[in-house]
């Protein structure tokens, strides 16, 4: 029992710290849409573009499952050698085709490997089912962590050295992923290197893969992690540059952006413990329509500096809060064996709904010289997302039953 809550803890640990400095780097992206169209000569199109193709690229489900079969830790370590050779490859770039292919492509790629996808599932691996839903919290408030601290640390290196000189001191930071890694566990489905066992255990991935998408709450949460990926990609991406628009000064916009990280802290540790006693799906369905609450109420006041960073903290306390309690139930209803590809699936939809508010952001404000249209949308989204939630059922799924599971309350 002992040696179970040192890994636990240890897991946990080194988790927390990977996410803190893998995800708190890539939430400061936005911070460098204003430099780099400036110095490259490109618009905010393209910028939005390369963001959103790294957005897409670090959630593809093929992370899970290679974590799944080959093991958390060698995932991770070669992730974190790949994300900061991305931020420094990207530090080069001249070019639109440089941003695409570097800062879009590589550190995409580094970030899936090293990311949220491979982090939970090595911690759901190891947290008793009493405690996982705040040890996913736990991991989330990690994250808001380094939101917290790598937005002004990247604006602090981007006013001191340039947008070049900003990501190669990120991309050095980010090499520490790979020292965390060894913290976390070495094979994950795999017990056994034999052939019929490895083939044992792809044909039950493949059958968990194909009741997942035939159970209707597996296929609501996608539907409603999109939402929550429209809503964080387009906010952390362009508030920076929306609040500059309005007149508000860079300075304050970073420090928004870092009043996200912070109030996430909180949002996310208290829905995360209350999602281990209460409904996971009620309090997803309450996160989303308080997302619309907030920005419509954002809208609606007049913009300053204090009402900048007060829908900041708002917007905060609702940010991730979605991760832990849509990561219990899917851990909760098929189970933890392979969590990570089951949540490398769900955060694929996050990460669709993320390529489209990023670039969606950029394409209509080139358009038409405001952001309005897609804050009108985000609220929309986050009504619809407040409903689809309530019909999910939370029972554990049952392999033997393929076809599609009804959809019903509690």
């Amino acid at each position: 029992m002992t040696s179970k809550k040192n890994q636990f803890l240890l897991v946990l640990t080194c988790a927390s710290l990977m996410i803190s400095i893998s995800m708190g780097t890539r939430h400061g992206m936005g911070l460098f849409l204003e430099p780099v169209t400036s110095a490259l000569g490109v618009d905010r199109e393209t910028f939005s573009l390369t963001v959103a193709w790294q957005n897409l690229l670090h959630a593809l489900p093929v992370f899970g499952i290679l974590a799944d079969l080959l093991g958390f830790r060698r995932i991770a370590l070669l992730g974190g050698v790949v994300y900061g050779t991305g931020l420094w490859l990207a530090s080069q770039s001249e070019t639109a085709i440089g941003l695409y292919t570097n800062l879009g492509g590589v550190v995409g790629i580094g970030i899936g490997l090293s990311g949220m996808i491979v982090v939970m599932g090595a911690v759901g691996q190891v947290a008793p089912p009493e405690r996982r839903s705040t040890a996913f919290g736990v991991v989330t408030v990690a994250f808001s962590i380094g939101m917290f601290i790598m937005a002004p640390l990247l604006q602090y290196l981007i006013n001191l050295h340039g947008w070049s000189g900003a990501l190669q001191a990120a991309g050095g930071l980010v090499l520490i992923i790979s020292l965390l890694a060894l913290g976390l566990p070495g094979n994950s489905s795999k017990t056994e290197k034999s052939t019929e066992r490895e083939t044992e255990s792809e044909l039950t991935l493949i059958k968990t893969i194909n009741g997942a998408m035939n159970h209707s709450g597996y296929l609501l949460l996608n539907v409603g992690f999109f939402v929550c990926g429209f809503h964080v990609a387009f906010i952390g991406t362009h508030l920076p540059s929306f609040l500059q628009s309005e007149g508000i000064s860079i300075s304050t916009a970073s420090w928004a952006l870092a009043m996200i990280g912070l109030f996430n802290m909180f949002g996310s540790m208290i829905f995360g413990r209350m999602g281990d006693s209460l409904s996971k799906k009620k309090l997803l369905s309450l996160l989303y329509t308080l997302r619309a609450v907030v920005i419509a109420g954002f809208l609606a006041i007049p913009l300053n500096e204090i009402t900048a960073i007060a829908f900041g903290a708002a917007i905060g306390f609702l940010w991730l809060a979605t991760v832990p309690l849509t990561s219990g139930i899917v851990a909760q209803v098929f189970g933890t064996r392979y969590l990570s590809t089951l949540w490398a699936i769900v955060f694929f939809s996050h990460q669709l709904g993320a390529f489209l508010g990023v670039w969606l952001g950029g394409r209509v404000y080139d358009a038409t010289g405001t952001y309005t249209p897609v804050w009108l949308a985000s609220i929309a989204l986050g009504l619809l997302a407040g409903i689809i939630h309530l019909p999910i059922r939370e029972q554990p799924w049952k392999p033997s039953a393929l076809k599609l599971q009804p959809s019903g309350g509690d």
